[in-house]
């Protein structure tokens, strides 16, 4: 977006996840964007910062700076920022505190919008394996025994990807039951799973999952 470059995002990945906002020093009143009329603005993202304000109608002096943005109000170089923010302990380091937030971001897989058929190709077969390993690290393979006059109740809170892997065990009226849970459900099944009668319970890391 900074670069003004014509790509398409092919995949949010999930993770490096921040905000491109505006933040001004905590001992200031601030009640709206019109408040930054007239200001000193430092950032590393000038392009996006510059159209954001010409669509809120503002009028600031933008300085371009790169690497600690943070401390351009405290020397006096700027009287607002416009930077990355994550915890924002950064921002309250500095004495500074968030008003407006740009844009939302996070890391993503980009592409040109022309690709070839057989970079189309390569970028697919990238896709399926970076999906293989995402799945596989938001569930858990788990194993558990479970008395064959509860198999029904057990079966419906463990649906699997089709249906629970059912095998006999060698004591009569028990069997060994294998499926796989979604990681923010796990704890909440697992306590379902024992109040059905299940016991032995044994999760295990998926490494992939292709589906």
């Amino acid at each position: 977006m900074e670069k003004n470059k014509n790509l398409k995002v092919v995949d949010k990945l999930g993770f490096g996840k921040c905000r491109l906002s505006l933040a001004i020093p905590k001992d200031q009143n601030y009640k709206s964007i019109k408040d930054l009329n007239g200001k000193r603005i430092a950032t590393t993202y000038s392009t996006i910062l510059s159209k954001y304000l010409k669509s809120q109608k503002i009028k600031a002096e933008i300085h371009e700076i790169s690497g600690s943005v943070e401390i351009a109000p405290s020397i006096g170089l700027a009287d607002a920022i416009c930077d990355l923010v994550s915890s924002g302990s950064t921002l309250f380091t500095n004495g500074l505190k968030e008003v407006e937030v740009i844009l939302k971001s996070e890391a993503v897989l980009v592409a040109n919008k022309k690709l070839g058929k057989e970079q189309q190709t390569i970028l697919d077969k990238l896709l399926f394996r970076m999906n293989a390993v995402r799945k596989a690290k938001n569930t858990k393979y788990i194993l558990l025994n479970a008395p064959n006059n509860k198999l029904e109740a057990i079966c419906k809170i463990l649906p699997g990807m089709k249906s629970p892997t059912i095998l006999p065990l060698a004591n009569k009226g028990w069997s060994s039951v294998h499926s796989v849970v979604e990681e923010n459900q796990f704890w909440e099944i697992i306590e379902k799973l024992k109040a059905e009668g299940a016991q032995g319970i044994l999760v295990v890391p998926i490494e992939k999952m292709i589906l």
